[in-house]
């Protein structure tokens, strides 16, 4: 089971990828084509991060109710600008509707990582009942049994804590890693327009000197 709810896990983080990269470039084209220049870059990075950080939010044990009401109407409001500036980009209205469901995607994929976790009750009931008749001659005491699963489900459950520890660990990187690559295109947006303005210029110069 556990082993089940990793290869979830790293399943679900993949489709998180794929969705936020095909999201983020299908609105950067868009906002490019209507002249946005180089935040067409910028703008829908800040809206997948503001996203990922809400669902964090949302879904973190612990953290306190009125932040986690605040995220999620933080939330409904990033996810409906996104799905419909993804509706709103032309082509076909299957295409468009299939980009703008992308974003929901998002949001649905990291609330149902949140709460995936193993039911400790059932997988210790499960076992009392497989040590009790794994030999019908030579029954365990029942007590014995449940102690004996009790024990496991505990080490079950450090282990838990520890990959879930580890799985933070890596998710933060990941995000990390996104907003640098974010950074990273925005900066060589930038550059290109600034190449793209002294080109211009300078044409012009020449123009003007040839004259």
């Amino acid at each position: 089971m556990l082993r089940a709810i990793r290869i979830i896990k790293r399943a679900n983080g993949l489709i998180l990828i794929g969705a936020l990269t095909a999201s983020y470039l299908h609105q950067a084209h868009y906002l490019a084509t209507l002249g946005a220049g180089m935040f067409a870059w910028i703008v829908p990075a800040v809206f997948d991060l503001a996203m990922l950080s809400m669902l964090t939010i949302t879904q973190t044990t612990g953290m306190a109710v009125d932040a986690k009401r605040a995220a999620m109407k933080i939330l409904v409001v990033v996810v409906t600008i996104s799905a419909a500036v993804n509706f709103a980009a032309p082509g076909p209205l299957g295409l468009r509707a299939i980009f703008a469901l992308v974003v929901g995607l998002v949001a649905g994929v990291e609330w149902v990582a949140a709460k995936i976790r193993p039911d400790f009750a059932a997988i210790e009931e499960r076992e009392v009942s497989v040590i009790t008749e794994v030999r019908p001659g030579r029954k365990l005491d029942p007590e014995v049994a449940r102690a004996r699963a009790a024990k496991a489900a505990e080490t079950r459950r450090a282990k838990q804590a520890a990959r879930e520890a580890e799985d933070a660990a890596r998710a933060q990187a990941a995000r990390v890693r996104a907003a640098r690559a974010a950074e990273r295109a925005r900066v060589r947006a930038a550059k290109d327009e600034l190449d793209q303005f002294f080109d211009q210029e300078r044409a012009v110069v020449g123009a003007h000197r040839a004259t």
